[in-house]
């Protein structure tokens, strides 16, 4: 946690791109906690996801109902700690391996993002990797916002004297090397009492990743990301955005509504239990309305009423207009947010929703309204043993946690004034031994 103290998250070590590895990750979500635990098989490249090193095939898989999470973030410690433990367990059981560390995602903590840049001189005239260092360490020293944790550092590209747009400078001819860093921040407080929830059951963070990111790495084919796209991930208690161009990450932003608010609506609108608000928009909810809605009937309890009571009947047009205001809503504040940053133009008119609440029938129709582009649904791409159930857009975030490791290699942020100590990843060998003397005694 020593890390968080400087602004910076825990960095991961880079995965070999010729060695298997087991991972854990743990999805931890305002309406869920999903917990995979993965192998990692090194591949010759894979057709439409050229950017992975290796095969994932999930062996263990476990899922629980998220308790104390509110938009994101912890609410409640004990109950988002019972949770997660729930969830590692099933996945050990499954898996029949002991987890010990994760990787984590986290989608409250108002998600944003700041870009700098930088300078340096070439040394021999030829770039080298010190000089791209070099580059990297200038842009990275710029102070972040107080009360911000760094969870990314993505060079986004490099320049070369007039030259721009360059992707990889080392051993081109050059006076001046530029690079552009794109940070995305969370609050420190948000990412503290997340990684404060995983340690409490005994867990060590390896890396915290904004959803958006992860939903991105999971769901989308190079082309795409390669061209503009805007990953729209439609969780229960947050809507966050990542906007992808020329194969990085670009821009971050959430909202603190989700699925979790259309629910909250149906069960004041009917006056019905939050869990058979949860039902009904499950079973029966759309986000447009079709010619049988009038004629299509829905049995609705009162919040007052028991099972066993005869429940009161309406038209399941009744339900559409309560579910289709706070959608609408949701995507006008995606598309305002997009236009207010500057990067609705790289989005390039196409969005990829995920996320479980992207699942609610009539969305991407209207998401191509009030977006304005090529819409569809988002699923975890390249990936083996995903039980049937778990292939669908709500699993996106989780899978992309497994793909994280195999591009973390690109990130660097050197926390001002903490050059050569913090940047070295979450374990350095005296925080070893700290931790082992600390359990030992």
């Amino acid at each position: 946690m020593s890390l968080l103290q400087h602004g910076l998250t825990p960095r991961l070590k880079p995965l070999s791109a010729r060695r298997s590895a087991t991972l854990s990750v743990l999805d931890i979500g305002t309406s869920k906690i999903v917990c995979l635990v993965a192998e990692l098989q090194p591949v010759e490249t894979l057709a439409t996801l050229r950017g992975r090193t290796h095969l994932a095939r999930i062996i263990g898989i476990g899922h629980q109902r998220s308790l104390g999470l509110k938009g994101g973030a912890v609410v409640d410690l004990e109950a988002a700690e019972t949770s997660i433990r729930q969830a590692v367990h099933a996945a050990e059981r499954m898996a029949r391996v002991e987890v010990q560390s994760v990787i984590v995602s986290l989608s409250g903590g108002r998600l944003g993002s700041q870009h700098f840049d930088a300078k340096v001189p070439v040394r021999t005239g030829a770039v080298t990797g010190a000089d791209v260092q070099r580059v990297l360490e200038a842009a990275s020293t710029h102070s972040i916002s107080p009360g911000r944790a760094v969870l990314h550092a993505l060079p986004t590209g490099y320049s070369l004297d007039q030259q721009s747009a360059v992707v990889d400078p080392s051993g081109m001819l050059g006076e001046r090397l530029g690079v552009d860093l794109h940070v995305v921040t969370a609050e420190i407080a948000a990412a503290r009492n997340l990684m404060l929830a995983v340690e409490n059951t005994h867990l060590r963070v390896e890396a915290v990743i904004a959803t958006p990111y992860a939903s991105g790495l999971s769901a989308l084919v190079d082309d795409e990301a390669e061209m503009g796209v805007a990953v729209v991930d439609m969780g229960g208690g947050t809507t966050s955005v990542g906007v992808f161009s020329g194969g990085h990450l670009v821009h971050c932003d959430a909202l603190a509504v989700g699925g979790h608010h259309v629910t909250m609506d149906i069960a004041r609108g009917l006056s019905t239990r939050v869990a058979a608000a949860e039902r009904l928009k499950t079973l029966y909810g759309a986000a447009m309305a079709t010619a049988s809605d009038e004629r299509d009937m829905i049995a609705v309890h009162g919040v007052d009423e028991d099972e066993r009571d005869l429940p009161h009947h309406i038209p399941k047009s009744h339900l559409v207009r309560i579910i289709r205001p706070r959608v609408e809503e949701v995507l006008e504040l995606v598309r305002d947010r997009l236009r207010n940053a500057g990067f609705a133009a790289q989005a390039g008119r196409r969005v990829v929703l995920t996320g479980g609440a992207s699942q609610l029938v009539g969305l991407p129709e209207v998401a191509r309204r009030i977006l304005q582009g090529q819409v569809r649904i988002g699923r975890p791409l390249g990936i083996k043993g995903l039980p049937e159930a778990a292939k669908g857009p709500a699993f996106s975030a989780a899978v992309g946690l497994l793909v994280y490791p195999q591009v973390s290699h690109v990130e660097h942020f050197e926390p001002r004034g903490q050059a050569g100590h913090a940047g070295l990843g979450s374990d350095t060998y005296l925080s070893k031994v700290g931790r082992w003397i600390r359990e030992s005694f």
